[in-house]
């Protein structure tokens, strides 16, 4: 006998840094700070914030909602939501995406759908035009997705474990970043050798990671695609990267489009990291809150 659908579900949804460093829209890695989404099932055809406070989500979830419908071909049902969690938003660690999958998570469960994982990243994707936190916000661990080249449409991912005993520092300064007002300062083109100096500087530290060659991550970081447009318009963040790494970190990137940067290190170098990182932005007079990270090879769970 089947059982019956659920009449509410949570999902724990981690955080994500994309990009990770020359490796734009490609590469995700899920760290260890998450989001919860609770969906509740309740009268009406669609979904309600549970609190004032998850109202600013309701655009975002209504938009998640209609492309589980239209995949799935189910009928609209009303549901209420709630969100709670440590995931900042508009700080480059993928907050939307612990919406999005959470959204889709918690209704494939509700409704009974029986969607895979590897279809709730390619409906995520869709919603965010990019697989890079999607993948790794549904899958865990780092993450090197592929998209159709003429679609866009995602198609696949491989995705690498990360040991525990690989820390990421994520310094946050207390600004968003909003992710299309960040893609608007990029380019429309790139200097043919910039692409090229990107793709070695992605490939080798992909490379890397997959082999477990940590240490070899030193400086490995080059990025011409995004980060010299992204930067600047951050006070501090280019100084918190390098100071990280003067103080021991391994190499450090711009987390999505920011406004968090961050630097991975072994263990013991965590605290001279961090304070580091954290002096660079109070220099440039913006407060922070900086995290000391590992990696979540989980993905999202079902609670």
């Amino acid at each position: 006998m089947t059982a019956s659908p659920p009449a509410s579900v949570t999902v724990r949804v981690p955080g994500s840094t994309s990009n990770c460093g020359a490796g734009f829209d490609t590469l995700g890695l899920a760290l260890s700070v998450h989001n919860r989404v609770t969906l509740t099932r309740s009268p009406g055809a669609g979904p309600q914030p549970e609190r004032p406070a998850d109202a600013r989500a309701t655009d975002m979830v209504s938009d998640t909602t209609a492309a589980f419908l239209a995949a799935t071909g189910l009928a609209p049902e009303g549901f209420a939501f709630r969100i709670d969690g440590e995931v900042p938003p508009a700080r480059g660690l993928g907050s939307s995406v612990t919406v999005i999958a959470g959204v889709l998570a918690g209704l494939n469960v509700l409704r009974g759908a029986g969607l895979s994982r590897e279809r709730l990243v390619a409906l995520a994707t869709q919603l965010e035009g990019h697989p890079d936190n999607a993948s790794a916000g549904i899958l865990g661990g780092f993450c090197v997705s592929r998209c159709d080249p003429a679609t866009g449409a995602y198609l696949d991912t491989i995705r690498v474990v990360i040991p525990s005993d690989l820390i990421f520092v994520v310094v946050s300064p207390e600004s968003e970043m909003l992710t299309k007002a960040a893609r608007g300062v990029l380019p429309a083109s790139l200097p043919y050798f910039d692409a090229v100096r990107s793709i070695n500087s992605a490939s080798y530290l992909v490379a890397a990671f997959a082999t477990g060659q940590f240490d070899r991550l030193r400086h490995a970081v080059a990025d011409f695609m995004h980060e010299p447009y992204r930067l600047p318009s951050i006070p501090g963040a280019r100084a918190a990267i390098d100071a990280g790494c003067a103080a021991g970190a391994l190499t450090g990137w711009l987390s999505g489009s920011g406004s968090s940067v961050l630097c991975v290190c072994r263990r013991g170098d965590v605290a001279a990291v961090s304070a580091a990182m954290s002096a660079a932005f109070t220099q440039a007079g913006l407060p922070s809150v900086a995290r000391a990270l590992t990696a979540d090879n989980e993905g999202l769970r079902i609670e």
